[in-house]
């Protein structure tokens, strides 16, 4: 009974851990922020409005895409940026975000080009967010692919019934709990299930085809959730080269006309704030999140 109320709670305790590990730091350098940044306001402001170039990053699990979404607006809206170089080291996560990123990036590069670069891994969800970049660079030791949809969920059937523990439902809807933790999925369950992941793997694969130029009708080949390394991904037409990511700029160099590239500038302490948010979000949501997953 005990560990039964120990994964109950075991949110709260994420949560409360995360603020006792982080909270003294996360106030002592928002004070060093402030004292910092009344001093270099001034000059970030000059270098802001010189910068023609940004670089916007997405890392980790797709899990919460707002400021990611807020950064691709900003380039969209900044006349001064001239291109973005999209930087990727993701595995995936959920199809939703997912696709909101794909299309944001396909409403960017309809005004500015974008160079996606795939840093380390570009699979599933973050390659899907990746496909309407003018082009698509990967690191020769990146892993690239991994095009397929994936439903989970626990069964604790078995650990309820040892515990005593049983749940009561009243539901209008005969697939109202598909998908339920509480016991072994029905077949009608498992065939509803089935049939949203083909169709949303249907518009995973048809929008790669045409994203790529691909025939969709040889989607066993380049998706059906193969992963690949850089080079087999180009031969199969999922980028278009192999490279460093000093290929990936000189090429946004050359889409965009640029021939005195400034980058934009990113506020240390905000990415360090997120950097420390996002593990945290990350590793919670990793424990406790079941549901429709681009992996």
């Amino acid at each position: 009974m005990l560990n039964f109320f120990r994964i109950i709670f075991s949110p709260i305790i994420a949560i409360l851990d995360f603020i006792t590990k982080y909270f003294k730091t996360v106030v002592f350098l928002t004070i060093i922020y402030f004292v910092v940044s009344s001093n270099s306001d001034s000059a970030l402001v000059s270098i802001e409005e010189s910068s023609n170039l940004q670089k916007i990053e997405l890392s980790g699990p797709i899990l919460k895409v707002d400021k990611v979404l807020d950064e691709i607006y900003q380039a969209k809206t900044n006349s001064n940026i001239k291109g973005v170089l999209f930087v990727v080291n993701s595995p995936g996560g959920s199809v939703a975000p997912s696709v909101e990123l794909a299309y944001a990036i396909k409403e960017l590069r309809e005004i500015k080009p974008v160079v996606a670069y795939a840093s380390g891994v570009m699979a599933s969800g973050s390659y899907y967010a990746s496909i309407w970049a003018n082009k698509i660079v990967a690191n020769p030791g990146s892993m690239v692919g991994s095009i397929g949809v994936i439903f989970q969920g626990a069964n604790v059937e078995e650990l309820m019934k040892k515990i005593g523990v049983s749940t009561q439902t009243i539901k209008a809807g005969k697939y109202k709990e598909s998908g339920t933790f509480s016991r072994e999925w029905n077949e009608y369950e498992k065939e509803e299930l089935a049939s949203v992941i083909s169709d949303t793997y249907a518009m995973f694969i048809s929008d790669v085809a045409d994203a790529r130029k691909l025939k969709i009708e040889d989607h066993e080949t380049f998706a059906n959730a193969h992963i690949f390394t850089s080079r087999q991904a180009k031969k199969v037409g999922l980028v278009d080269e192999v490279g460093t990511i000093t290929l990936a700029k000189d090429m946004l160099y050359k889409i965009a006309k640029v021939k005195n590239p400034i980058w934009k500038k990113e506020d240390k302490f905000d990415m360090f704030i997120d950097k420390i948010i996002n593990e945290a979000v990350t590793n919670f949501s990793l424990k406790f999140y079941d549901g429709l997953k681009a992996y």
